[in-house]
């Protein structure tokens, strides 16, 4: 089917994700210049401090990137060589990649149809006496269930990339698992370009998640070596722009609870666009709106819509394609079928949402989906 061509409503490319950004975080990372701390110090320090009081944990290691922070949390729990981690194949591939770093066997398992996060009940099937960890992504902002992955007697490791706000069932996301990893990138809800953060309760992996993020133990010219570490530290001047994030964090989220009322109400009635199930049982972060696309009931497939709405001027993304049917994946597993997943894969599509839109940039992406949906249906 082709696509049709619309005459753009926007004289101006609607970005999907945008970060929000302004004065405050240019002038904290110009005050961090001046103070002569350009690598990890006293702002990494305010942050690691101001991150744990955020989410009630006892713990928060600052490090160079979500990836880093899921990586160096497998080895602190002691994954290695012969173990499998059990894991959900809607992710960005780092959830995947930092296991085979670490030398395990990554083992996915279907996702829950309607909100796409790990089905508990996969994973119970999945655990075998080589799993050592669980690692549940919270997708879009909707805590995983954690409760009966808990009760599995496996650590899990919660990939919380998207999920900085997130509450699930009454308990702050990062004051659950063993190690719940949060990302720092340029489109996260506390943002600093780059970055991650690790929480945990545990002194011992805390501390082992410090010993690995730098290449020595100490300061100065005097150092030890107690395990063979990483380069994986935050420098205080992204320190320094999460430490302002984090301070706007309710206030953004307030905006994207906003656009997420209007498109709610603007999708109600469009045949085959469905968004991802929210739990009102937790808060969900609305890091993302993703709709599922229906090509039979929709009038076209996602990638359709998806080429139609960027006619239009709008940006969206895809979130996720499944890890295990990408190539590298792919070739090395090559019998792993996972019907949900694979189907999700096909149909995900991720609408504009940022605290940096204004009300009138969703109503102009609403709008734009609304006129392709009437020509596709």
């Amino acid at each position: 089917m082709s696509t049709p061509k619309l005459s753009p409503r926007r004289e101006t490319f609607l970005s999907f994700q945008p970060p929000a950004v302004g004065e405050e975080e240019i002038e904290a990372v110009a005050e961090t210049i001046r103070s002569g701390w350009l690598t990890t110090g006293p702002r990494t320090a305010e942050l690691e401090e101001r991150f744990a009081e955020y989410v009630g944990a006892g713990h928060a290691v600052a490090l160079s990137s979500g990836t880093a922070a899921l990586h160096l949390s497998l080895l602190a729990l002691g994954v290695g060589p012969g173990d499998e981690v059990v894991t959900t194949p809607i992710t960005w591939p780092a959830t995947a990649n930092v296991i085979v770093h670490a030398g395990a066997t990554p083992v996915f398992v279907d996702v829950r149809d309607d909100d796409l996060n790990i089905d508990p009940e996969r994973a119970r099937e999945a655990v075998t006496e080589r799993t050592k960890a669980i690692m549940p992504v919270d997708l879009a902002g909707q805590p995983a269930d954690l409760d009966p992955l808990l009760e599995l007697g496996v650590p899990v490791i919660e990939d919380a990339a998207h999920a900085a706000e997130s509450v699930y069932r009454g308990r702050k996301v990062g004051s659950i698992a063993a190690a719940t990893c949060f990302s720092l990138y340029a489109t996260k809800n506390v943002s600093a370009g780059e970055g991650g953060i690790v929480t945990t309760d545990s002194d011992d992996v805390a501390d082992a998640i410090r010993d690995r993020r730098l290449m020595r133990r100490g300061h100065g010219s005097l150092y030890d070596l107690g395990v063979p570490g990483y380069k994986a530290n935050l420098s205080d001047v992204l320190a320094s722009i999460a430490l302002v994030q984090l301070a706007k964090v309710d206030r953004h989220r307030e905006i994207r609870e906003r656009h997420v009322a209007l498109y709610d109400a603007a999708l109600a009635d469009l045949d085959g666009i469905t968004p991802l199930a929210r739990d009102p049982r937790d808060l969900h972060a609305l890091h993302l709106y993703v709709v599922r696309v229906d090509a039979e009931r929709a009038g076209a497939t996602r990638d359709e819509y998806q080429r139609a709405l960027a006619d239009e001027n709008i940006g969206t993304s895809i979130h996720f394609l499944p890890v295990h049917r990408l190539s590298w994946y792919r070739e090395r597993y090559p019998d792993v079928s996972l019907p949900v997943a694979e189907r999700a894969g096909d149909e995900v599509l991720s609408l504009p949402l940022s605290p940096a839109h204004a009300d009138a940039d969703v109503e102009d992406a609403i709008a734009a989906l609304r006129r392709v949906h009437e020509r596709f249906a």
